[in-house]
């Protein structure tokens, strides 16, 4: 028997999930938990319900403006500090 993964677990492992790059163990706690987990099965078709409006969304579709913040919000979030 595997040990539970956690709610917190899986969304830490649910892009790996997505992309098929989960270890085959990891992978099946990820179903198992899936399978008893109404909040995560949720969640995880939040994020495939994301990913594929985001998908469609191309830079024409942005205002300017909203794209300048936007970028902007990523540059100040990648640069800062994980600890703070």
């Amino acid at each position: 028997m595997t040990d539970s993964l956690t709610c917190a677990e899986l969304v830490e492992l649910v892009t790996d999930y997505l992309e098929g790059a989960l270890e085959p163990a990891a992978r099946r706690r990820f179903d198992e938990h899936l399978a008893v987990c109404l909040g995560c099965e949720d969640y995880l078709d939040q994020i495939r319900a994301t990913i594929a409006t985001a998908g469609r969304v191309t830079p024409d579709d942005l205002d300017p403006v909203a794209r300048d913040r936007l970028l902007a919000t990523f540059r100040d979030w990648a640069g800062s500090d994980p600890k703070v």
